[in-house]
């Protein structure tokens, strides 16, 4: 199998794509508001896992789920399809469409940068609309050499500040922000490392490969989970 059909085999079936937990979705709720029947769109949605207290946040409530990714749809369609509730897109992030109260994106905002994300994102607010998103966040800025090293893929990865000078930046203003816990990042690699481990007996050079950067990915949280992590902000357009 190539590289990228290993990554899908080991995500497949995952509950999450990455850290979160209802909490954050909660929170979000008890800062901003939403009108009663509140339309939200979940971009980058992975499986789902945010769909059900996305919906909690207000009594009509109503989701756009979209991603790009048909093996994470597929995860989703299998729990909301029928639902009115829950509308089911494959598309690209850039593309939201609608007119929404509420753009959440948990975790994929770096995908197009933040600044860039919420420009994009902007026509498809209504008057009253507000983004919510979780981007990686160095707690100490500037980071240690080792934390530094970690994120060396990913260059424009800052601290809160240099977070909420990009949210300025793209014209928005920064209503909250919330450090997610170590439970949001459990809930990702509890269910990930099972999988892990039952794939790795038979597994091929490609699965083994994938298997071993997860593998250093949860050991350097591990190891320095106290220097870096994700913050979520509240923004809307200034």
């Amino acid at each position: 199998m190539s590289k990228a059909e290993a990554f899908l085999t080991l995500h497949r079936n995952l509950p999450r794509e990455g850290p979160g937990e209802p909490a954050d979705v909660a929170w979000v709720g008890e800062q901003v508001k939403l009108p009663e029947n509140a339309l939200i769109c979940d971009i980058a949605c992975g499986p789902g896992a945010d769909i059900g207290p996305l919906l909690e946040l207000a009594p009509g409530a109503s989701v756009v789920a979209i991603d790009h990714n048909p093996q994470f749809l597929g995860q989703v369609a299998e729990v909301w399809t029928g639902d009115p509730r829950v509308d089911v897109r494959l598309s690209d992030m850039t593309v939201p469409g609608g007119r929404y109260d509420l753009i959440w994106c948990a975790g994929g905002a770096y995908f197009l940068g933040v600044k860039e994300a919420l420009e994009e994102w902007k026509s498809s607010l209504n008057s009253e609309g507000v983004i919510a998103f979780s981007e990686p966040c160095f707690w100490e800025d500037p980071p240690s050499r080792a934390v530094a090293s970690i994120w060396a893929d990913y260059p424009a990865m800052s601290g809160e500040k240099g977070i909420a000078e990009r949210v300025e930046a793209a014209g928005y203003e920064t209503l909250a922000t919330r450090r997610l816990a170590d439970s949001a990042w459990e809930a990702y690699y509890g269910p990930l490392l099972e999988r892990m481990n039952e794939l790795y007996e038979g597994a091929d050079d490609d699965l083994r490969a994938v298997l071993r950067d997860h593998a250093a990915e949860i050991a350097a949280w591990n190891e320095y989970g106290d220097e870096f992590g994700y913050l979520l902000s509240i923004v809307r357009p200034a």
